[in-house]
């Protein structure tokens, strides 16, 4: 039975959580604001009491993952463990300040993986003693839902780490892709582009949202427009990642179009701030 600290009790850092305790890991989940993963706990529960509602699960399933979570008072209070997973906010300095933190809290045994969706696995390896034991492990939202995971091999990850993560990934029920670490790895390297021109196009006038959205749902059979995606996503993270793209590729390619920083700059972040490209509040 594997040990895991999830670091960061957001839409991913809770999702993470719950689909380890799913498969019967040991979980800790700690966040920096303690009353938001003892909110992210009720909410999990919730979304687990909706499944027994529908016969998806048991009661009795439901209260055994949930206490395979504990939320610990401390960093320092957390056991040894075989595996962070770090899921903060997509800011490099943030995550820089937490893996330094792992690095001193957890000897060479614990692999320290970030949930990042494009920031340099290399660099943040930079910060920790035994970088060969850093690695991304970029799970998909919803975690529970979406079975792929990048994982994803700093200069310095060992091949031991690597196998180790794959084999974690796999017990969780996950498809893990192994891929090397250049901005933005494969999925966001791919996806954001298109997201971002899809701004492009709707501040030129080119459609309205609705017709960009329909364009690509029907005529190239995505479950949900770019539009729609990007608030489901956050506007501020894909405006972290297309930032991301255009500083380590230097190519204007990458360009984040400038009525998405708009946007990011006037809090219109998509559902989690009830406004984006769409209006969530009614």
């Amino acid at each position: 039975m594997s040990r895991i600290l999830v670091v960061g009790s957001g839409q991913m850092g809770s999702g993470i959580a719950e689909t380890a305790a799913r498969h019967d890991f040991d979980v800790w989940l700690w966040d920096s604001a303690s009353e938001q993963a003892k909110k992210a706990l009720g909410n999990m529960r919730s979304r687990l009491d909706r499944q027994v509602q529908k016969g998806q699960i048991d009661p009795a399933t439901l209260e055994q993952i949930l206490n395979k979570i504990v939320i610990p008072p401390s960093l320092q209070s957390v056991p040894s463990v075989d595996l962070v997973i770090e899921a903060i906010v997509e800011k490099e300095a943030d995550k820089v300040t937490v893996f330094q933190q792992l690095g001193e809290l957890f000897d060479t045994a614990t692999v320290l993986a970030s949930n990042t969706s494009s920031i340099s696995i290399s660099r943040l390896g930079r910060y920790v003693p035994h970088p060969e034991r850093v690695i991304g492990m970029h799970f998909m939202n919803p975690v529970p839902v979406m079975r792929l995971v990048e994982v994803i091999a700093g200069t310095l990850t060992s091949h031991d780490t690597v196998e180790r993560v794959l084999a974690w990934a796999k017990i969780m029920d996950k498809t893990a892709v192994t891929v090397q670490d250049y901005p933005g790895f494969v999925s966001n390297r791919i996806l954001m582009p298109m997201i971002n021109e899809a701004v492009f196009v709707l501040q030129e006038g080119v459609a309205d949202k609705e017709a960009i959205d329909t364009v690509m749902k029907f005529g190239m059979n995505h479950p949900m427009g770019p539009l729609t995606l990007a608030d489901f996503i956050g506007l501020d993270t894909c405006l972290s990642i297309m930032e991301v793209l255009y500083e380590g590729f230097a190519d204007s390619k990458y360009r984040p179009a400038p009525l998405l920083r708009k946007m990011v700059d006037a809090g219109l972040l998509g559902r989690k701030s009830g406004r984006g490209f769409y209006d969530y509040t009614t």
